[in-house]
Formats: structure tokens, C-alpha cells, sequence
């Protein structure tokens, strides 16, 4: 007789998670154009508002749109891609949030700053 219901224990089973460090790095979006940045969660404010300091150096006051409020997941110390408003400089939105291996790639790459405390 055959099984009539896929193997869960397999890989490539549909429900299966597969561990972060077998996660290979395909494509890493960047920041397009002058109206995205990258940066990185400061504080939640509650809601869907929080604190992010972007690389620019600037610190903004962001949200997620609603469109994404159900996918994104964010918390302090997430990386994430930041848009712009285009009436205020010092506010935007949430569109991108980054996955542990991509960090990597873009600590690698010379993307992100890596900070060494020297205790």
C-alpha cells in the first residue's frame, strides 16, 4: 500500500521549517532610489509607531503601513528598509524587514557597520 499523505520529516515537505544555518542567500534587497534607507529598531512605541536609527544617522519616527501590519513581526534590534515620506524626512514607513542570514550578508558586504565593544 502506499502512504497517502506526504512525510513530514522530509525537507522539502510544504510545513517543514528548515534551520536558519541551511538557508542559503539568494537575492538581498536593497534600498532603491533616495526615499528608502536602512536602519534598525530603536524602541516600540505601541501600535504600529516605533523609534528606528537609520545609517544616515538621523533617528525617525516610523510605522508599518497597514498592509503589512499582519506580516511583519518587528522588534528592537530588527533590521529593516525604511521609506520616506515625501512631505517629512524625519518620518516613514516600514517596508522591509531583514532575516538573520541577510544581516549577515550585508555585515559582509560593508552594508551594515559591525560594532566591536572593546571592553
Amino acid at each position: 500500500m502506499q502512504k497517502r499523505y506526504p512525510d513530514k520529516s522530509k525537507k522539502n515537505y510544504k510545513g517543514s521549517i528548515p534551520d536558519e544555518a541551511s538557508q542559503e542567500v539568494v537575492r538581498v534587497r536593497l534600498p532603491r532610489g533616495e526615499r528608502e534607507t536602512i536602519g534598525i529598531i530603536e524602541e516600540r512605541f505601541g501600535g504600529n509607531k516605533m523609534r528606528v536609527s537609520c545609517l544616515d544617522g538621523k533617528e525617525r519616527n516610523c510605522r508599518v503601513p497597514g498592509r503589512l501590519k499582519r506580516e511583519l513581526w518587528l522588534r528592537p534590534g530588527d533590521v529593516v528598509i525604511i521609506e520616506l515620506w515625501e512631505f517629512d524626512k524625519d518620518k516613514g514607513d516600514v517596508i522591509f524587514k531583514y532575516r538573520p542570514n541577510q544581516i549577515e550578508w550585508l555585515k559582509n558586504q560593508g552594508y551594515l557597520k559591525t560594532e566591536e565593544s572593546g571592553f
